[in-house]
């Protein structure tokens, strides 16, 4: 049965300590007791939020960039690294969910890095543990590509949550494969701004715009609610990203910057929107997905599956396969026959 209930839900739009990890763990984890004593279910964080997003990468030249990537990637994290663990068990600890974009490092090399993101339920198990599928124009020269097993829409205890992360919420069929789930709630994580111009050219991208023709989009599309969680830079990081650049420095001032909302199943804002640092909140009831789902649900009656065929490949990617014979090693290293015993 799909859930037909109400909950409250929280977007965080905040600021990292960053590329402090362990700082910006315990920041998340004041805001996941912040937003539980505020009767929130579900709480959304930003896109790469721990240690925070690398904007630099759009701002220098890619030479000149190396020990900012170097600080970064020794700041990213494990999945199953404390910084983590330590958010899981705050979502046990106040019984709520939460969802948290995050740099993930590669166990299987010092610079691989992912733009992940993990939805996590009230005991703090990890239901869904997405890798962003293409990173993002200037993301290319930091984050590697993901894979389809994070294309997954979790059964909670508020409703069947999905999740993309930025230029995600672009891709058709990323949304569609989230939708043909049974998706109720939509997460979009975003940075806190995206340079693609010199400020003096005066045609920098819109955040706000383009962030809220997404959500629009998608909610009215799946008839689901979207919660978008976008990031904040506070002085510390705008002083670290710009290295000591004051050009640099100037264009991160001029860059429009990304607010954090809500939106209804028929695309309409509705909640908080939040563009000074704080926790945003939002009523969601489920039962009013019902309605627009009559005029054209696109995962049932108003597709023409005869005509359409999607196949997403959920296999999580991994860069070698071992295979093993179950024997003492010290017996596979002696000739036939000379076994010990």
């Amino acid at each position: 049965m799909f859930a037909t209930h109400s909950f409250r839900a929280a977007v965080a739009h905040a600021a990292p300590v960053y590329l402090d990890p362990a700082a910006t763990s315990r920041k998340a984890c004041a805001l996941i007791a912040e937003a539980a004593r505020n009767s929130a279910r579900l709480i959304a964080f930003p896109e790469s939020f721990l240690p925070g997003f690398p904007v630099w990468a759009a701002l220098f030249r890619p030479i000149e960039t190396h020990d900012l990537f170097a600080r970064f990637a020794a700041a990213s994290v494990r999945a199953n690294g404390p910084e983590i663990a330590a958010i899981r068990q705050a979502a046990r600890a106040h019984g709520i969910l939460v969802s948290l974009g995050f740099s993930e490092a590669n166990p299987a090399s010092i610079g691989g890095l992912w733009n992940s993101n993990l939805l996590i339920d009230e005991t703090g198990a990890v239901l869904v543990h997405h890798r962003k599928l293409v990173a993002t124009f200037f993301e290319k020269l930091v984050w590697a590509p993901g894979d389809g097993a994070g294309l997954r829409v979790a059964e909670t205890s508020v409703g069947r949550v999905g999740a993309l992360i930025c230029g995600e919420n672009t891709n058709p069929l990323a949304r569609f494969a989230l939708m043909a789930q049974a998706e109720q709630v939509h997460i979009s994580s975003y940075p806190p701004v995206w340079p693609t111009r010199p400020p003096e050219d005066g045609a920098n991208y819109d955040n706000r715009g383009a962030n809220m023709i997404r959500a629009a989009a998608h909610s009215f599309e799946a008839k689901v609610f979207g919660l978008v969680a976008a990031g904040l830079l506070d002085a510390e990081a705008k002083s670290i990203i710009a290295d000591g650049a004051p050009e640099v420095a100037a264009m991160l001032e001029a860059c429009p910057t990304a607010p954090s909302f809500f939106v209804d199943p028929t695309g309409k804002p509705i909640g908080d929107e939040m563009t000074e640092e704080g926790i945003g909140y939002a009523e969601i009831d489920l039962g009013l997905g019902i309605e627009p789902k009559r005029f054209h649900d696109v995962s049932a009656g108003y597709n023409r599956f005869d005509v359409f065929d999607l196949h997403v490949d959920r296999t999580r990617h991994v860069p070698v396969t071992f295979t093993e014979i179950a024997t003492d090693p010290v017996e596979q290293s002696l000739p036939a026959g000379d076994a010990e015993g």
